[in-house]
This record gives structure tokens, sequence and C-alpha cells, in this order.
């Protein structure tokens, strides 16, 4: 069993390194043109299905998902797969943007069935809202904490501020907050510069990082004459100026990486291993992916490399 790491001060613990399920299952209707299929495609039942079993087989038993995730067929689809296994499964309020706090208690009922089990170990506020009151929606989650329906507490893309708020609200309960699930990558580093990192280890919380690999811009797979499909290729990372901006950076990837004979992908996902606290979630739809991404757990980067890396990504920070 490889290490864990404790989610902020729960009982939840995690491996290094999760596994986000975002664009799996299978959507029907409108949410077919959810933009996360759109900018990344779906995945066959059976690629799904070997991205789990070689996930598990590398000890990566940590998955995140969400009730909006291709119209809750993320759930649904991860549910099917982890049902009887050691797995450890986060998921999100709210199933739709128009949700209010109120709305959370059978939300979380409709979570747990199609995940089938229960407790859920990581419940988490999908994203702030004018719409959710954060101290009430805190309150109905320690509710939910004291009936054994979920494990810990989590929330993502909250502020420094938000994150107080919420740890606040949960300290009235004799609960804390467990992580904040934000996007941090070498090309995304505002979490270092904004407050929040601040506020993850001054309240103990873990950074869950999403889109670890910027949309793929740092796995060294595209350039001038190989742009991704979908609508990634319209993301500025993938205009010509981006692209321009990002090959010193991918080079540097692939010098530190033929060292170890690991990939650019792989010493990105590394660079976040190395940062503490941080817990990264790349996405994988078929098994290839899945063990790429686990070979950032088989080596470590010298001060002196994540040195470089920093410096070479610096104009990333803002």
């Amino acid at each position: 069993m490889a290490d864990r790491k404790r989610l902020g001060r729960s009982e939840v613990f995690v491996p290094a390194l999760g596994l986000g399920v975002m664009t799996w299952g299978e959507a029907s209707g409108f949410h077919r043109l959810m933009p996360a299929k759109a900018a990344y495609g779906g995945a066959i039942s059976a690629e799904e299905q070997a991205a789990f079993v070689a996930s598990m087989a590398a000890d990566v038993n940590f998955f995140d998902t969400a009730a909006m995730y291709s119209g809750r067929a993320s759930e649904r689809r991860l549910g099917e797969l982890a049902e009887s296994k050691d797995v450890v499964i986060a998921t999100k309020f709210p199933p739709s943007p128009m949700s209010r706090a109120d709305d959370m208690p059978a939300a979380l009922d409709a979570s747990l069935s199609r995940l089938r089990r229960s407790p859920v170990d990581l419940y988490q506020h999908h994203f702030p809202s004018r719409r959710v009151d954060i101290p009430t929606l805190m309150g109905l989650m320690a509710d939910a904490v004291e009936a054994g329906k979920i494990r810990a507490v989590g929330v993502s893309n909250y502020t420094a501020v938000q994150m107080r708020t919420a740890n606040e609200a949960l300290s009235r309960r004799g609960l804390s907050l467990a992580s904040n699930q934000v996007q941090y990558s070498l090309l995304h580093r505002r979490p270092e510069v904004d407050g929040v990192l601040d506020a993850c280890r001054e309240f103990n919380v873990t950074l869950i990082a999403y889109q670890p690999l910027a949309s793929g811009a740092l796995t060294g797979k595209y350039g001038d004459n190989a742009r991704p499909s979908g609508l990634r290729r319209f993301q500025p990372t993938f205009r010509r100026a981006g692209l321009e901006a990002l090959r010193p950076v991918v080079s540097l990837l692939r010098e530190i990486g033929d060292a170890y004979e690991k990939s650019p992908g792989q010493v990105a996902l590394r660079w976040l291993l190395e940062q503490g606290g941080v817990v990264p979630i790349p996405g994988a739809k078929n098994a290839k992916q899945a063990t790429h991404n686990a070979g950032a757990l088989s080596f470590r980067l010298t001060s002196a490399e994540i040195e470089a890396l920093d410096q070479a990504t610096r104009r990333w920070r803002t």
C-alpha cells in the first residue's frame, strides 16, 4: 500500500495522486454538449473500466466526480465500477447551478444512490454561488456528517475568504474543512499568489489540484503542428502565442524527465506532488493514461529541478 495523505484534519486518507472522472459516463440529451465532453471527448465503457482497473493496480484508489458531470452519469458509472471495491470517493453538490443550500440533503441522498455507497468519503461544494449561503450549507454538511452520510467536508473553487467562512461555520459544529479543489499546475499557479495556498496551509486544508496537466498542454503532445481536437484548440494555451510560450517549458520538462525515463507530463505531476499538501487529480479516459499518471509516483525531483521549473513558469503565477 502506497503512502497515504490525510485530507485536512479529517479521518479520510487518500493516495498522493487521485483520478478525476469528469468525462466518464454516457451523458444523454443536452448533457452531451457539456464543456468537458466537448473539450476532451468521452470514453467508451470498456476504456473507462480499463482506466479504473489500471488505477487500482497502481494503488491510485481516490476518484473524484460530481453530480453535474455528464448529467449525473459520471457518478453512476463510477458507482458501477467501484461497487464493493476499496476506494475513496469524492463527489460534489450541487446537481444544478440553480440549486440552493436547502437542496443539499436530497442531492446528497441522490448522489449516494448513484454511487452505490454510504457514506461518501468527501462531499464538496462545487463552486461558490449567490444562491448558496456558505454558513447554511456548512451547517447542513455538518448534519450529514453527524448522520453518517459524509466522512469529510470539502469545497471547490473557493477563495481564501470563502474558505475562512466555511471553516469557521464548520468549527462551530466541532468540524474543520478538509479540502479545497482548485485549478493548479505549472501553467496555472494562481493559488500561490491569490491567498488560497496560504489559507490551505493556515487551516491545514488539503489542496486538490484539478487540471494538473493544464488540459494536456504539459504532456508534450501538442505543438504548432499538433493541436488538440474539440474546444481545447481554442484555448489561449493552444494558440500560436501560447504554444510559443509553452515550448521552453516542455523542453525543460522533457530534459528533466529523460534523466528518470519519465515523460514531460509525469514530471509536471511530480512537481505538484513535491509542493506538500497538494493532491493532483489528472483525468484518464483509458488504461494508458491512467498508468502514465501513476508513473509520477515512482520518482522524486531534486531541489534544483524544482527550482528550475519554478523559474521557468513564474509568468503563470498571475
